[in-house]
């Protein structure tokens, strides 16, 4: 997962949200996808940095079944489309989280609620803006892919809302029981970290195994994020990857983590 991005306040606007059709249901389960025209290596065949290979490309069949191999792409400038399986691999274990006594004070007083999948689209630009100088990932093309993915009911989002405002969110794959975080933004102080704590427990409510955030940093480590080895990783997605697993949509509001 990328390290979550700070974006302008900017002024006050309404999205038009609304809840789902079926709140407080379900997300949709995911949708058939034909096989892959691509052969992704296995992992023993990575480099240094974890790439197991480069090119293909970001139709949602490819998409699913790399993350199903434990694969995921990230774009670098000028060069092919590089595929990672990193090694070790950055995960949070649902029963390790960690909500240190600052983040819980904002959880309690903010007056946040959170929601799933009402602004996926918005919540990727969030994620893609506001990095400056060192621009991002998260280009037109890699926003086209995972909107795509999902509509297709694969890639999912969560809001942090403060009323009608989205403050915070963080987007990414569910492969059953594995949810693997793409990317995460803030416009108030710790309102990724709670997209974050929220989507644990909603993981966790629906029977998921593990959140995979692929790479630790200092911020995803306070938060809990440990490295584990790809064998172990890929060893629990083989098992969770086929699980019915769908998290709940519904608005709730963040002072439940308290």
């Amino acid at each position: 997962m990328e390290r979550d991005g700070r974006t302008d306040r900017g002024p006050r606007r309404r999205l038009g949200r609304r809840l789902p059709p079926d709140a407080p249901g379900l997300a949709a389960a995911p949708k058939p996808v034909p096989p892959s025209a691509w052969m992704f290596p296995g992992p023993s065949g990575t480099d240094d940095d974890g790439v197991v290979g480069v090119g293909a490309d970001l139709s949602p069949a490819t998409l699913v079944d790399a993350y199903r191999r434990g694969i995921f792409p990230w774009p670098h400038p000028d060069v092919p489309l590089p595929w990672f399986s990193p090694d070790p691999r950055g995960v949070i274990e649902l029963d390790g989280l960690h909500i240190s006594r600052s983040l819980r004070r904002t959880l309690r007083r903010s007056g946040w609620s959170t929601t799933v999948d009402v602004a996926f689209d918005e919540v990727v630009a969030g994620c893609a803006g506001g990095r400056g100088d060192a621009g991002t990932w998260i280009t037109a093309t890699m926003s086209g892919a995972y909107s795509r993915l999902h509509t297709l009911g694969w890639a999912h989002s969560l809001e942090v809302w403060d009323g009608e405002r989205l403050v915070g969110g963080i987007y990414g794959v569910q492969l059953g029981g594995v949810f693997t975080g793409e990317s995460m933004f803030h416009r108030e102080p710790d309102a990724s970290k709670a997209a974050l704590v929220d989507l644990a427990a909603r993981l966790r409510s629906a029977g998921g195994r593990l959140l995979d955030v692929q790479l630790t940093t200092g911020h995803l480590r306070s938060l809990g994020a440990i490295d584990m080895p790809r064998s172990r990783f890929l060893e629990i997605l083989a098992g969770a990857r086929d699980l019915d697993v769908r998290l709940a949509t519904g608005e709730r509001p963040v002072d439940r983590h308290v």
